[in-house]
C-alpha cells in the first residue's frame, strides 16, 4: 500500500535539498503574528525565501494568505509549497 505525502515528508525533502545546495532551513515562530510563514529558507549568494508547508493539493488558510501579501509588499519572497515537485522549482 502507497503512504500519502504528508506535511512532514515535503519539510523533510525541502531541508535535505536546501542542505544539498549548502544552504540552511530554519523553523520560525512569529509571536503575536498570526499566518505568517514556518519556515524560512537561506541560500547561498544572499537567496531567503519564506516558506509555508502544506499537505498536497492544500492551500494558505485566508488569514495565512492576508499576512503573506503584506509580506511581499514589503519585497519578500513567500512560497507556499505543497509538493515535492515544489520543492524542486523553488530551489532550481
Amino acid at each position: 500500500m502507497i503512504r500519502a505525502i504528508r506535511e512532514s515528508d515535503i519539510e523533510d525533502y525541502l531541508v535535505r535539498r536546501a542542505n544539498a545546495l549548502s544552504g540552511e532551513v530554519r523553523k520560525v515562530k512569529w509571536i503575536g503574528r498570526r499566518g505568517a510563514p514556518d519556515r524560512v529558507v537561506m541560500l547561498p549568494g544572499s537567496r531567503l525565501y519564506w516558506v509555508e508547508l502544506k499537505r498536497p493539493g492544500e492551500q494558505a488558510e485566508p488569514h495565512q494568505a492576508r499576512e503573506h501579501l503584506r509580506m511581499r509588499r514589503l519585497g519578500q519572497q513567500v512560497f507556499v509549497v505543497d509538493s515535492l515537485d515544489a520543492v524542486d522549482l523553488l530551489l532550481r
